[in-house]
């Protein structure tokens, strides 16, 4: 009773501070918004408030720092949420959102958008749709593996993702020095730089369809964890609720990697750092990777935002915390991991 009281008091904990961070992140910027002037323009959208604001200021609040930072909220919960799910139903704690080839097949659909030059709109929908695509020729090469399929979606995850970086790197090859190099080089760093309206329109619905359904199969996570043969004798259709949450992951990780491109490691440390918060009851561990992946990435979006004159992609931020973290883990919890 006391540690679930613990657990529970930990998560409010981290409620509190996702709601300190959302709201912060409207006052930090190159543009400065005091709190007097976000509760006066946010209210004048319900109430008849006289106008003491710029229209600049209300342009920054709804149409640059609104999206982005819901976005990067939704994109940093989205993550975890996969990474966990992932981890649990392939029991494997060094899984993470990109296992199944989605971020690489996004990385190419987005690159043959570039290389094209087509517009913001279109290589947006092709990179979701080639990270989907990854998925569906993942699974169904998977599927052909009778003996052990979990380990048959992995390696054949590894191989589509290794195809899809190989396209890739051509597309840079043979690329225009100039113009399509650089703006591939610089949408494979990943980026909520050019985040507006239209992005969170798009994004938003499937990330949240994506997070509900791992959330609300959470339960049955955790059986899966027991293992193949533990979780069939209780009742749990294990093949169903492995392609469900694979699913739902999948929809998670092609929606945040289409509108901001590649950022590695949050999918993979934070459910880590989750589990060391509340342990590893799914029940618990869920919320808990939503809350602190969309804390984080609204962190990390603030620091890009402001640590130099020049923006600093979002995904070596990722790297240069994740990596060094994801160490000390590793030396600190080596035998649980």
């Amino acid at each position: 009773m006391n540690n679930s009281k613990r657990r529970n008091g930990r998560i409010l904990g981290l409620l509190v501070f996702f709601i300190l961070c959302f709201f912060a992140s409207f006052f930090l910027g190159r543009y400065p918004i005091t709190p007097k002037e976000l509760i006066e323009v946010v209210a004048s959208r319900i109430l008849p408030i006289e106008k003491t604001w710029t229209s600049a200021v209300e342009h920054v609040i709804f149409q640059v720092r609104l999206p982005r930072v819901l976005l990067a909220a939704l994109i940093g919960a989205g993550l975890s949420c996969a990474g966990a799910a992932y981890q649990g139903i392939f029991q494997n704690p060094m899984v993470s959102p990109s296992v199944l080839g989605t971020s690489a097949g996004a990385a190419f659909g987005a690159a043959l958008g570039l290389f094209f030059s087509m517009n913001y709109g279109e290589i947006t929908v092709l990179a979701f749709l080639f990270g989907i695509g990854a998925v569906l020729l993942v699974c169904l090469i998977g599927s052909r593996v009778r003996q052990n399929q979990t380990l048959g979606l992995v390696l054949a995850g590894m191989m589509v993702g290794s195809l899809f970086s190989s396209a890739v790197s051509f597309l840079k090859l043979v690329a225009d020095t100039n113009n399509t190099l650089p703006a591939i080089t610089y949408w494979l760093m990943g980026s909520l730089s050019g985040t507006r309206m239209r992005d969170l329109v798009f994004a938003a619905p499937l990330l949240i369809v994506g997070m509900a359904v791992v959330y609300l199969m959470r339960w049955k996570i955790n059986v899966l964890t027991l293992g193949e043969e533990e979780a069939k004798c209780i009742g749990v259709d294990t093949k169903r609720v492995r392609w469900i949450v694979v699913g739902a992951a999948t929809l998670i990780t092609a929606a945040a990697v289409s509108v901001s491109g590649l950022i590695g490691w949050v999918g993979l440390v934070i459910p880590h750092l989750a589990r060391m918060l509340v342990g590893n009851d799914y029940r618990k561990m869920v919320p808990a990777s939503l809350l602190l992946g969309a804390s984080y990435m609204m962190v990390v979006d603030n620091v890009s935002r402001l640590l130099l004159a020049k923006e600093i992609p979002i995904g070596i931020l990722t790297a240069f915390i994740g990596a060094p973290f994801f160490l000390y883990l590793i030396l600190k919890e080596g035998n649980s991991l």
